[in-house]
């Protein structure tokens, strides 16, 4: 109704330029929408207009997609010579170097796939699991393998003898997250070692 409107709108009145204050033409109203009832127009413009995106918007969006697909490349690939992930700002950079444009269309994960074929072309790159083995004192090792239980993808192999000894596969992004959590845990006791890489087929092409 006119009320509604009222109430969602500062005016009715039609502009060409809001900022400059240039209001529209009758015969432009008519040629854009065939009337020149501007409360019709205006309706007209709430139920199929698109909302305008500032262009400040519009860069700070695709800035932090841009950020988004590069950390969830660093998550999941791994340089395969050192056998070590790769930082957000190194994949960003590397970004940077083959000129990626975002899609804003395209999902960021979709995109990743597309960054990850794109940058095995210009650097040491894989998507790859790691398979870690750690091995903890006693006391600490049921406790802190509940800890890091939702940073593991899949147990391998588990033995619980003098001290836990694990074999498990994770994402390349949450190695330096248990490191950590092993070192501060068993105030060093612990200890972490990379074993292998396991690679992602490549028919995978979707991303969990």
């Amino acid at each position: 109704s006119e009320k509604d409107i009222d109430e969602v709108l500062q005016t009715n009145t039609v502009f060409v330029n809001v900022s400059k204050g240039q209001v529209a033409k009758k015969e432009d109203l008519l040629k854009a929408f065939g009337t020149d009832d501007q409360t019709e127009i205006c309706k007209m413009i709430l139920t199929k207009g698109e909302l305008q995106v500032s262009d400040k918007e519009r860069h700070t969006q695709l800035e932090q997609m841009f950020r988004d697909i590069a950390t969830i490349v660093a998550d999941k690939c791994v340089n395969p010579e050192t056998k070590r992930p790769y930082t957000v700002i190194l994949i960003e950079r590397a970004m940077k170097d083959i000129h990626y444009s975002v899609k804003p269309n395209k999902s960021t994960k979709q995109q990743a796939l597309e960054v990850i074929r794109q940058l095995k072309e210009t650097m040491q790159i894989e998507r790859a699991h790691m398979r870690l083995r750690f091995i903890l004192p006693p006391k600490e090792g049921k406790k802190l393998k509940e800890k890091l239980k939702p940073l593991i993808k899949v147990i391998e192999s588990e033995d619980f003898d003098d001290q836990l000894e694990i074999v498990c596969l994770i994402d390349p992004g949450c190695f330096r997250e248990i490191d950590e959590l092993i070192r501060c845990e068993t105030k060093g006791k612990g200890t972490l070692e990379v074993l292998s890489l396991k690679d992602v087929e490549e028919g995978d092409e979707k991303f969990e």
